[in-house]
């Protein structure tokens, strides 16, 4: 490539770039309720099952097109190179070689016909079970939605603590910052040891060192979090939501909620498909139902040797076909049929029973995630006034550097250690929300 296409591609580059660039900037997106509705939006896996919801509505549309009058039509033409012929002796027309032809050389045919279905059990029990079918791809695609929902959630909040933490060391270090340029005044002014500033340094530098793996561990997380919303992996995401405002909004809630089943998309999954064997019983049940449907044909030909002439017909009538004996094979047919209705029923009951265990679990996890996160917070508050009144002590000189030290590492301990609590609590109120599907 010349040195002039290359100055005629660079603006057509440049405009590439603005217009992605521009996209992403058309698409905010930033707090956990941004992240689930992109999700929404964009996740293959929930347009896969809207894609199977269109499926089952064409479906709907195919079965009832059956009962609709059904329209062909047919042309032909047939030349006969050697036309066949009978001896008229054979016949007992006379002697010789004479022959008589039952078919003209040319022949040039046409027909239309319609034929309607006017009764068939198996068409009405086929409409019927492709409407359920719709309704379960429906139900099918709520389940994903929440599957979603769920894995977009789980996915956040690793990424939303990682970044507290950060904020947290970033506020430790200002404030150790501080303390450093304070001690090594004073030791510059001979009231303090170089060993108070050598160990305030290495305070520093550990928690730096801390703060350089959480934020590597944060582009993990959030390439994760990208990948699970269907958002652009090389594309910048960046997490704005806080701990305190979704404690405010999910993570105090009423522990003594009830599991509804029917709010379980899986469990009326379940239902639906009891309500397709059912129908696959009642097919069976009754064999002998006839079909009847209905046909007018009317057709015309062109017959002749050299001469043509039309020769036109048509006709109509109803047929009945009725299943008076086969073997047995309905029977086997509708007994496992009935067979697959009773595992319906089986994992039905399983499912109950699964549905609510995990409800009495995540309540039980809640209730304890709460007591833990207001054990933690009287833990930091004793950690903080520890701290400050070593730092008071420290800062008038009856104090050691060493205590002090001790003491931040304490309280950060007690800050990692909350803001550990309030993930978990905050998953086990989504766990509890999402076993109960109230969200």
């Amino acid at each position: 490539m010349n040195k002039q296409h290359r100055k005629q591609l660079k603006p057509f580059i440049v405009f590439l770039w603005a217009l992605a660039h521009s996209a992403y900037a058309q698409q905010p997106v930033k707090n956990l309720t941004d992240c689930i509705q992109y999700a929404y939006e964009n996740s293959p896996d929930l347009k896969i099952a809207q894609l199977k919801v269109s499926d089952a509505e064409w479906q709907v549309k195919e079965n009832k097109a059956y009962g609709y009058p059904q329209l062909s039509g047919n042309l032909g033409y047939q030349y006969f190179l050697k036309v066949p012929a009978v001896p008229a002796s054979a016949l007992g027309f006379g002697t010789g070689d004479e022959r008589i032809a039952f078919q003209l050389r040319n022949n040039i045919s046409g027909d239309v016909g319609v034929n309607q279905l006017l009764f068939s059990n198996d068409y009405l029990l086929g409409l019927r079970a492709a409407k359920i079918y719709r309704e379960l791809a429906e139900e099918e695609l709520s389940t994903t939605r929440r599957t979603v929902r769920n894995r977009v959630i789980d996915a956040y909040l690793p990424a939303l603590i990682i970044t507290e933490s950060v904020n947290i060391l970033d506020k430790n270090i200002s404030n150790i910052q501080t303390l450093l340029r304070e001690t090594a005044a004073t030791q510059e002014a001979g009231f303090s040891e170089q060993l108070d500033v050598d160990r305030l340094q290495l305070s520093i530098s550990t928690l730096q060192s801390q703060r350089s793996n959480l934020l590597r561990q944060r582009e993990t997380v959030i390439n994760a979090l990208k990948f699970t919303m269907g958002y652009p992996v090389t594309a910048p995401l960046e997490v704005t939501d806080s701990v305190d405002r979704l404690l405010a909004e999910y993570g105090v809630g009423d522990t003594t909620q009830q599991l509804s089943l029917t709010n379980r998309p899986e469990y009326r999954q379940v239902l639906k498909a009891r309500e397709l064997q059912t129908l696959d019983i009642e097919r069976y049940t009754r064999p002998w139902m006839p079909v009847v449907s209905g046909f007018v044909n009317a057709q015309g030909s062109y017959q002749g040797n050299d001469e043509l002439f039309w020769v036109p017909s048509s006709l109509a009538g109803v047929s009945a076909n009725v299943n008076l004996w086969d073997g047995g094979i309905t029977k086997a047919k509708r007994e496992r049929s009935r067979v697959a209705l009773a595992e319906v029923e089986q994992q039905q009951a399983q499912l109950e029973n699964a549905l609510a265990l995990e409800v009495e679990n995540a309540r039980k996890t809640y209730i304890s995630a709460i007591e833990d996160v207001r054990n933690r917070e009287e833990n930091l508050r004793l950690a903080e006034k520890i701290y400050n009144t070593t730092q008071i002590k420290y800062k008038a000189g009856v104090g050691s550097s060493f205590e002090l030290v001790s003491t931040e590492q304490q309280l950060f301990d007690a800050q990692r250690l909350l803001l550990e609590a309030q993930y978990q609590l905050l998953s086990a109120w989504t766990d509890f929300k999402q076993a109960l599907a109230t969200e």
